[in-house]
């Protein structure tokens, strides 16, 4: 674990996170196969755990991801197109006939529940349209980089132009600590959010997103009710993930003295 104040406040249980824009390929590094199904959320949990995973434009595992990521409009690889991914968010794809005979071909290679949900929908969004608009106000961004790197925080990626975001696991009492520390010096600013977005899009695209801001927030992750089921497993049900820039956690960590983590209400938690 890296040598931080706020990582030994927090009494973290996992490796911060760090998000690196690179293209140079790390070795070794987890990597899902080329054009293969994956949910990233799997190579962040892998990276809190001290490994490295690598995404590239041929294997960041779902259109989603490859949307958040940064690889582009990925969506346009959904089967069917984005047509078909705006009615798999919302009601689903059964009243069409095409998006049967693709939930039909998806039945029959043996994944029934991704089968389902094509045909009635995730119902996160209430329809297509509403969809639509949802993907139009995304960020999607093709990024100057070949790989993206999922890996244990070091301390010298506080100052590297290629780590791009950090990302803390929390429990629901580190995760409130985080927020009281993001506005311990500019408390008049709106310095965390929570968006609506695919877990990987928080720590991803939306954070880039910050990045370009006079006050970049941090912003709060794992509301995505898919990727909280897919790591679930792994982590148990009480984790969340705060994802900020490398500035937000130096300034965290040059305020940890003199704060509350010295006082008996966070010595009670």
């Amino acid at each position: 674990m890296i040598d931080s104040k706020l990582v030994k406040a927090l009494r973290l249980e996992y490796h911060p996170v760090a998000t690196v824009w690179t293209d140079i390929k790390p070795v070794p590094a987890i990597e899902f196969g080329t054009h293969k199904f994956g949910c990233v959320m799997f190579h962040l949990v892998a990276a809190a755990k001290g490994r490295t995973a690598v995404i590239s434009r041929d294997t960041y595992g779902c259109p989603g991801a490859g949307v958040g990521l940064g690889f582009g409009n990925r969506y346009l690889d959904f089967p069917g197109g984005c047509e078909s991914f705006y009615r798999f968010l919302s009601s689903g794809c059964g009243e069409d006939p095409v998006g049967r005979q693709i939930a039909e071909g998806i039945a029959a290679s043996g994944n029934r529940d991704m089968a389902d949900e094509f045909l009635y929908g995730e119902r996160y969004v209430k329809n297509a349209d509403a969809t639509k608009r949802f993907v139009d106000a995304l960020p999607i961004q093709d990024i100057p980089a070949k790989y993206v790197v999922l890996r244990p925080m070091m301390e010298h990626d506080l100052n590297s132009d290629e780590v791009r975001v950090i990302t803390l696991l929390v429990t629901p009492d580190q995760l409130s600590a985080l927020v009281v520390m993001a506005n311990h010096e500019h408390p008049e600013r709106e310095n965390v959010g929570i968006p609506y977005a695919a877990g990987c899009q928080v720590m991803g695209i939306l954070m880039y997103r910050e990045q370009e801001k006079d006050h970049p927030r941090a912003l709060i992750g794992l509301t995505d009710l898919s990727a909280r089921k897919n790591v679930q497993r792994s982590l148990g049900k009480n984790m969340m993930t705060f994802s900020m820039t490398p500035a937000m956690f130096q300034s965290m960590e040059a305020n940890v003295e003199g704060s509350f983590f010295h006082r008996h209400t966070w010595a009670s938690l």
